[in-house]
Formats: C-alpha cells, structure tokens, sequence
C-alpha cells in the first residue's frame, strides 16, 4: 500500500519534495473525479487531501472519502482542530489515550 497526495499544484508540492511518488497535482475542476478515482485504487493505502479542497465537493463525494476504509483518507491544513481527534478518525484508534481517560 501506498502513500498518495491529492490537490493544487502548491498543495502537493511539498509532498513531491519530501520524495512522495504518487502525488496528483488537478485542477479544481478535475478534483472530484480524481478524488473518487483514488478512494476506489486499491494500492493506496493512506490519501492525503488538502482540507479547503475537500468541503468543495458534493455530499456524496464527501461521505464516500471521509468514510473509506482503504485508503485512510487524511485532510490536512483547513480549520485547526484538536490533533488528537483528526488522529482518532484518520485511523480509528485514540493513540493520545491514557489509563486515566
């Protein structure tokens, strides 16, 4: 399974300098189609996507990347949120947890 990034030009490219093979560089309107693409790819495993780009898309392209199981659809930038729970739904495990939560 593979490491994949998905966005605008300046969003990937600093995944294609960290050395990120599969980087996917779109349009805006290409980016839906791309995204349902890559969720239905089977050799990637973890799908980066820039957060801004995401809640453009319809409902239904939304809920199918947000709920995919493989790959593990992660947004990244957006609103700051709490880290621990991006973690939390990214991978399904609160890796934060202690034996006094």
């Amino acid at each position: 399974m593979e490491f994949a990034v998905l966005g605008s030009e300046e969003f990937v490219l600093g995944f294609r300098l960290a050395g990120i093979r599969r980087v996917y560089a779109v349009r805006p309107a290409e980016y839906e189609q791309k995204l349902l693409d890559l969720v239905a790819d089977p050799t990637i495993g973890v799908l980066a996507i820039n957060a801004a780009d995401l809640s453009k898309t319809s409902p239904n392209s939304r809920k199918k990347a947000m709920e995919s199981i493989s790959p593990v659809v992660v947004p990244v930038g957006g609103e700051e949120g709490d880290l621990r729970e991006k973690v939390k739904r990214a991978i399904g495990v609160d890796l934060y947890k202690t034996e006094r939560d």
